[in-house]
């Protein structure tokens, strides 16, 4: 007997709310194993050439990712298949699934021959410098040749992920990332016992890593009755209105990647150690934005494009609203909290041996700057994902063009009185014009969807006191981090005396989670 994905039940706020915890502890696994990954590579590896080298190698299959697979792809494809399965069935909507895997694997599979047979080029195209020693560019190529197949199973991966997240199924995707994590901390410490080259083992690493989250994925896969053995239809229209879909999206991420670049070749263009203040400023910013925002858009995708296939525009608001709610429940604190306690942060997590007291002021005013959009950052995905359920992924685009344009005008005039941390800050203003541009045409899409009232005045002033006091608790410096457990439990007690909603929704989630985790074998769920 096959699971069958629910329903729609009257509210998909408690749903989301579940699904966003899954995906939020696995978001937070991964990056706790990522941490420990960058510091494995690190200590066998080292920061020389051959670090360089294995980096560069796996950025190639790594940009196709973020341009065609887990973003674009699975945006793309959860809405069509959600609709197919609502109006055709469970059987029309696998062969769906399986029409797109074959297409995915046929033009991935030229693209990897081609990337393979073209390996050196690629390599001097984005690393030209190594052209200036054979044997790096050599070995650096034979990299990019193992490397490269990645691209092909981690874009199965993402059909997986689209179709299981389709089904209310997140454990699975949420845990995907942590197995190449895991894949290249032992290949780097199994090469260091075994003496073998630590570049290469990594290299094999990475490909082995994307074949094992492929399988991880299979066995929850057909619990729900998908078989990847069956009928395929490569002219069904689903998979036309995907590809349709998925254009739009693929500009769409190459405009951020286009963000990012210019505004590493602005930083260039300033004092030495610019760009690793940013760098090492955003990684910060990317916990609580990857934990929370990403994981709340992540879940709340499949329930809007359940709406949106049903034409409950009402049901669709409702839950846009809420899961905006919960974003910036959490995301707001967020904010002011690493805003005011930025200097004991980096100095805590960055501050020793090499990254001395500049680097940790300069990084911790970066830190402020992006903090700013943090709010910002993480409400652009569940609005975006609206725009995806409704199955336009047009107006994205357009959007984030013109906040490329804003970014830059932004970082041009601000970099000249505050250096990096303009940027910084202008990364921060332009994405809250993405949040105020995309609200606004979704309002002429669907009517008026955010309600704005006291709960959320009373979020802000919360948050607003808690920056405060983080702030005046940096003075005890790096001591300031043992406050951070008892802001938050007071931002949350206080958030529930004063009946704020997600406050409520979050306490509820846990203590149904506690008593999930505390029932004895044997006693139904």
């Amino acid at each position: 007997m096959t699971e069958q994905p629910p329903s729609a039940p009257a509210s998909f706020t408690g749903r989301i709310a579940r699904n966003a915890s899954v995906v939020a502890a696995g978001t937070v696994a991964s990056r706790i194993l990522g941490f420990l990954r960058d510091m494995t590579i690190a200590f066998a590896l080292g920061a020389g050439i051959w670090a360089d080298a294995f980096f560069v190698a796996f950025r190639l299959p790594n940009l196709l990712r973020r341009l065609f697979a887990e973003g674009s792809l699975t945006m793309a494809f959860i809405p069509v298949f959600s609709r197919t399965w609502r109006e055709k069935g469970s059987q029309e909507a696998f062969v769906l699934a399986r029409s797109v895997l074959v297409w995915l694997t046929a033009i991935l599979t030229v693209i990897c021959v081609a990337a393979m047979i073209w390996a050196e080029p690629l390599t001097l195209l984005i690393a030209p410098g190594f052209g200036r020693d054979p044997e790096i560019l050599a070995g650096t190529v034979t990299l990019v040749r193992i490397c490269f197949p990645y691209i092909l199973f981690i874009s199965a991966v993402a059909l997986c992920m689209g179709v299981l997240n389709s089904l209310n199924h997140f454990w699975a995707p949420a845990a995907a990332p942590c197995i190449l994590n895991l894949g290249l901390i032992f290949s780097a410490l199994l090469a260091m016992f075994m003496g073998w080259d630590v570049a290469l083992a990594l290299a094999w690493g990475v490909c082995l890593s994307g074949l094992g989250q492929w399988l991880l994925q299979q066995p929850y896969l057909r619990r729900f009755g998908l078989s990847w053995r069956g009928p395929v239809d490569l002219k069904h229209p689903g998979v036309k209105r995907i590809g349709s879909l998925m254009l739009p999206t693929v500009f769409g991420a190459a405009v951020y990647q286009i963000n990012i670049v210019i505004g590493t070749l602005l930083a260039s263009l300033l004092a030495a150690g610019s760009i690793s203040y940013l760098y090492f400023a955003d990684r910060l910013v990317q916990l609580p934005l990857g934990v929370f925002g990403v994981a709340l858009s992540t879940a709340a995708l499949p329930s809007l494009s359940l709406l949106a296939a049903g034409k409950d525009m009402e049901g669709f608001r409702r839950t846009l609203n809420t899961t905006l709610s919960m974003t910036l429940f959490v995301c707001l604190p967020s904010a002011a909290g690493l805003a005011g306690m930025s200097l004991p942060i980096i100095d805590a997590v960055f501050g020793r041996g090499a990254f001395g007291d500049e680097a940790v002021r300069a990084t911790a005013w970066a830190l402020v700057g992006y903090s700013v959009g943090l709010p910002a950052f993480a409400c652009v995905r569940p609005l975006v994902s609206a725009f995806y359920a409704l199955e336009d992924t047009r107006s994205p685009v357009l959007v984030a063009a013109a906040c490329l344009l804003i970014n830059v005008a932004l970082s041009l005039v601000l970099m000249r009185y505050l250096a990096h941390v303009g940027l910084a800050l202008a990364a921060a203003l332009s994405s809250w014009a993405n949040v105020l541009l995309l609200g606004l045409i979704l309002r002429r899409k669907v009517g008026p969807w955010l309600t704005i009232g006291p709960q959320l005045a009373r979020m802000t002033g919360l948050s607003a006191v808690l920056g405060g006091a983080a702030l005046a608790a940096s003075m005890l410096g790096k001591s300031a981090l043992l406050f951070i457990p008892v802001l938050t439990v007071l931002y949350g007690l206080t958030a529930l005396r004063w009946n704020i909603d997600e406050a409520r929704m979050t306490w509820d989630l846990c203590r149904k989670l506690r008593s999930r985790y505390q029932r004895r074998p044997g006693e139904p769920t």
